[in-house]
């Protein structure tokens, strides 16, 4: 058996030069070294291909034909890169020439598809590239004499793998070499072995950066991890010859997948930042390339009216994946020839369109006017325009269809393609309904209910046009596909958009797992460096009262006093700092940055305020902080907003769209507060300190924050004090690998959620009709009709308020998630349930004019102290995730009593929630904030006066030092006395100064509100 690394070449070259494989064998004696072309093949090629182009181009040159020939070519390839050349052609005065000719998307110009059939690829073994050296790669394939694509090829059997691939291209290979110059001659370089395939596009010395290119160890678009699956009829990397580098495959990708990407790039010379473009050529990885190919021969088979579900992790390329989809979607042809959907709709739920998906499909465009973007500066009424223009690819935000949905013109017989960009609950909500409704060709659908309700068409549309009209729109339409992309399919995402199986289950259509990416490299994984710490403490009344407060409303603010109290977040604010500047400050060559997560915009504003406070008094000058959260923040007096607290380095404010490039370039530390946990791409953001509760979907969209690669980025950090590692390990899980759903939802439930809304008494059916008569009425809107439907509403709203507290909340609740899962129900089935809609409609009113419950107000801060108070470290290491064969299920809003019609004593929640956060406490733990301040306050030291007659930072740092630090030394040497357990608090108090300055700040900060206040 032979078994050398010539074998293994020897056996890709066969299939190659096979019928199936399309090439034919490579000559080096035809090969020109200097001009790195087969001259005779390009120009028998274009001989055959353009005749009498040449024959002008003879005519026009008349010597030296050859050489003109090559530095015209020469020249467009050095202008506008091998990639344009290779699709556009070049012009020399006047001649239009190509150098290949594509496959084209319908047969009815047969002369392109003969074009097409002339291309020559050929396949040379040890191609010899150099005059200066004796260097071969081990195979080049060229297309009509061009070099195109290099392989170096590796043996485990003779002790050898991609890795050596890798050392060749990086050290052997010498990128000036013009058969290896960038978007030149050679697009991409492949490394493959015996398992697994590699690869670049740009060769870079020891630079140069490699990608993987397997299929999976489940193959692609299965449900596994790094590597590839067995191959029981062959090489386990055959795949890549016999379906990546095939003939017609290689045209194809060639045509329609590589695309040069220019970005501007912000870097620094000689001391000087410079913005440079970078330019770089990109290939689809594996995964890519199969899932649109999979989803555009099914679209292929089966027409319009199917939807898909793609579940590619973060680090996947999910922009390039819909942008490359929905080109090769906008061009698809029947086998009729004809055009499979009018027009290609990319939809996102973002308010502000995502601007590197925007980028991304526009800087895609090799046609002028293909794409029509409807960004910020455009309007709904510019969507609207588009879809009735039917402009082939559309980029838009879902929020712009409730505008226009009844100002589409007919849809009957256009299909529409609608690419969901993060498809997540906004998908089952009112304006995905209002999109539906805009692109919906009914005409089945009202067949459907005629033959139902045994009418005309005709004549069901003439009793109550609008209300039908409606019906209609629900369910799914044969003329509409969906195509959806998230990393983190939710519940409603599988069923509306997933495969359903045979035993019930919902699956994606194609997979690229969080695992998957993980393992090759293309994300990090933010669980392997995860700390977690405990909040122990003890909350005291420091009133003798013991009033009755609400239960809920009582523990929530409890909890937030803790939360909130100076104490707690300047411990907080030293523990992050600290181990921002021990762990992330000089990681990725001292460029890493960290992000804050609170748990409210106060939280936020709090700790900013904490934070500049900690570095000023440790005299800190490498920590640069910003502070994200949306509207103005009430502390006290003072109001906050973004843009009024943050200042760039030269000290002018910075604006929300100016932060993240501000961030980028001159801070290292975000505090946010629901603000940049979905969707913010920072690849220098290596740690983060959590202070918030996180479940679920939301847990893995904020902390995923971290795992962009970055040169020199090769871990991430993450401190927590609020969420468990078993928290965080349930929240991961789920989506580790493919989710999955276990079964569709019980739509009959619907009418339950509708039996208890008639429970309360509020309405009956001859209100809904009375409604509806109006709202449903022919013809347009007059002066009166909705001054008429909301007076009808007008004694159903007084009846609500004359529930009682616990039954208006209950009814708020009913009705919020009666309209929420018709909503969502009416998405996935058609049920021509004209009451149960008449229903709807009418709730859908009724639960805007409900007013909200007021909520009673509960200040417990001057009834309350924090008592003790300990942070302790529980977790430090790698939370490991494990394959999970658990389908996600459906929960159904429910409807569970509210607690806060229920009142228990102050003292009796404040002992329930100390039984919850108190841990091991002892006397060295004991917050000593209380017996300093009660020994200053009642101590004769002129403070009052001197509190009255200065403002606050005079006060807190000239004047109160000297009274703390004389009160803090009586209390040490009284607890040695004493030798209480007392001593070790006020021990620790002068052995760590940052401790120290701490207490003094608290104390001064209270001490000089209620001295200014004293009559």
């Amino acid at each position: 058996m032979e078994y050398k690394e010539i074998r293994f070449e020897q056996d890709i070259e066969t299939y190659l030069l096979s019928p199936a494989g399309g090439y034919q064998k490579g000559d080096m004696k035809k090969y020109d070294k200097d001009k790195a072309l087969d001259m005779g093949t390009l120009i028998t090629y274009v001989k055959a291909t353009q005749p009498k182009e040449w024959d002008r181009f003879e005519r026009m040159t008349v010597s030296d034909i050859e050489k003109k020939f090559y530095k015209a070519i020469n020249d467009a390839i050095t202008n506008f890169g091998l990639i344009h050349v290779l699709r556009h052609g070049f012009k020399y005065r006047g001649i239009d020439f190509r150098v290949a000719y594509f496959k084209p998307e319908s047969e009815l110009n047969m002369r392109l598809w003969d074009l097409y059939r002339e291309n020559t690829l050929h396949v040379t073994r040890q191609f010899r590239y150099s005059n200066d050296n004796n260097n071969s790669v081990d195979m080049v394939l060229s297309l009509n004499g061009i070099p195109i694509v290099a392989l170096e090829l590796k043996n485990q059997l003779t002790g050898q793998s991609i890795d050596n691939s890798r050392n060749q291209y990086m050290y052997d290979r010498n990128p000036k070499e013009l058969v290896f110059q960038f978007n030149r001659r050679i697009l991409v370089y492949f490394g493959v072995d015996l398992y697994n395939v590699v690869m670049t596009t740009r060769l870079d010395g020891k630079k140069t950066y490699f990608l993987p290119f397997d299929q999976g160890s489940a193959g692609a678009g299965a449900n596994g991890g790094k590597g590839n699956p067995m191959n029981a009829e062959g090489y386990a990397t055959s795949y890549l010859w016999e379906r990546v580098l095939q003939k017609d495959s290689l045209l194809d990708i060639i045509q329609k997948f590589i695309h040069l990407q220019v970005k501007e790039v912000k870097v620094v010379k000689d001391g000087k930042e410079k913005t440079e473009k970078k330019k770089t050529l990109i290939f689809p990885r594996y995964h890519q390339l199969d899932v649109v190919r999979k989803l555009i021969a099914d679209v292929r088979e089966n027409g319009s009216g199917s939807n898909y579900l793609i579940q590619h992790s973060a680090g996947s390329g999910k922009s390039n994946s819909i942008a490359w989809t929905a080109y090769r979607l906008a061009s698809l042809h029947d086998d009729d020839n004809r055009s499979i959907f009018a027009s290609v709709i990319v939809v996102t739920d973002r308010k502000v369109l995502d601007s590197q998906l925007q980028d991304t499909i526009s800087s895609f465009e090799h046609q002028s006017g293909l794409v029509e973007t409807i960004g910020n500066n455009k309007t709904s009424k510019d969507l609207r325009d588009a879809i009735n223009d039917g402009k082939r690819i559309i980029v838009t935000t879902l929020q712009k269809f409730p505008v226009i949905y009844q100002e589409i013109d007919d849809n009957n017989g256009r299909n529409f393609a609608i690419l969901v960009d993060e498809a997540h609950s906004s998908q089952t909500g009112q304006s995905a309904m209002k999109l539906k409704t805009a692109l919906a060709d009914t005409q089945e659908a009202l067949r459907e209910y005629a033959e139902i309700e045994g009418k005309l068409e005709s004549e069901i549309l003439d009793g109550e046009d609008r209300l039908i009209q409606e019906i209609i729109t629900h369910g799914r339409h044969r003329n509409l596909s969906f195509f959806a992309f998230t990393a983190t399919p939710k519940e409603k995402t599988l069923e509306m958009f997933g495969t359903e199986a045979l035993d019930g289950t919902f699956h994606p259509f194609h997979v690229y797992s969080m695992r998957q990416a993980i393992e090759e490299g293309f994300i990090l994984d933010v669980l392997k460096n995860y700390m977690t710490y405990r909040t122990c403490f003890r909350i005291a009344k420091k009133t003798p009262d013991n009033p009755e407060v609400p239960v809920s409303l009582a523990a929530k603010t409890v909890k937030r006093f803790e939360s909130l109290h100076p104490h707690n977040l300047q411990q907080k604010t030293a523990i992050i700092i600290e181990h921002f500047r021990s762990i992330t400050k000089d990681k990725i060559g001292g460029r890493a940055k960290a992000m804050v997560v609170t748990a409210s915009r106060l939280h936020a504003v709090r700790y900013y305020h904490e934070f500049k406070n900690y570095l000023e008094r440790m005299n800190y000058d490498d920590v640069d902080i910003l502070v994200a959260f949306s509207g103005v923040v009430k502390d006290g007096e003072a109001e906050y907003t973004e843009s009024g607290m943050n200042r760039s380095k030269d000290g002018t404010p910075v604006n929300e769209k100016q932060l993240p490039e501000v961030f980028h370039d001159d801070f290292n530390m975000l505090i946010v507060a629901e603000k940049y946990q979905t969707g913010f791409d920072e690849p220098l953001l290596h740690s983060m300190f959590v202070d918030k509760r996180l479940n679920g979907v939301k847990a893995v969209q904020t902390l995923s924050r971290l795992n962009r690669i970055h040169p020199g980025k090769n871990d991430t950090f993450i401190l927590d004090f609020v969420n468990t590692n078993e928290d965080i390990q349930k929240a991961f899980e789920p989506f580790y690998e493919e989710t999955s759903l276990g079964e569709e939802i019980d739509v009959d439930k619907i009418y339950l959620s509708k039996e208890k809304l008639r429970e309360y008494k509020l309405y009956n059916d001859a209100d809904i009709e009375k409604f509806v008569k109006i709202n449903f009425k022919p013809g347009n809107q007059t002066a009166v009709d909705l001054g008429k439907m909301t007076s009808l509403l007008k004694p159903i709203v007084d009846r609500y308020n004359d529930l009682n507290t616990n039954d208006r909340y209950m009814f708020r609740r009913n009705i919020r998630s009666f309209n929420k899962w018709y909503t969502y129900i009416t998405q996935i089935t058609r049920m021509f349930d004209i009451p149960l809609h008449k229903e709807f409609t009418f709730t859908s009113y009724l639960a805007r004019l409900i007013p909200p419950t007021e909520t009673e107000k509960l200040n417990l801060d001057e009834k309350l102290k924090l008592e003790f108070y300990k942070l302790e470290e529980t977790f430090k290491g790698d939370i490991t995730l494990n394959p999970t064969e658990d389908h996600l299920h459906h929960v159904i809003g429910g409807t569970k009593e509210k607690e806060d019609d229920k009142r228990d004593l102050l003292g009796e929640i404040i002992n329930k929630i100390n039984l919850l956060f108190e841990g091991k406490f002892n006397e060295s733990d004991r917050v000593i904030v209380e017996t300093l301040y009660n020994k200053i306050m009642k101590e004769e030291n002129n403070l009052e006066k001197q509190a009255k007659h200065n403002d606050s930072e005079i006060f807190e740092k000239s004047i109160f030092p000297k009274t703390f630090d004389k009160a803090a030394q009586d209390s040490y040497m009284e607890s040695m006395t004493h030798y209480t357990e007392e001593m070790k608090s006020f021990t620790r108090l002068f052995e760590d100064k940052a401790f120290y300055n701490s207490v003094m700040q608290v104390i001064a900060k209270e001490a000089y509100k209620n001295l200014r206040t004293r009559t």
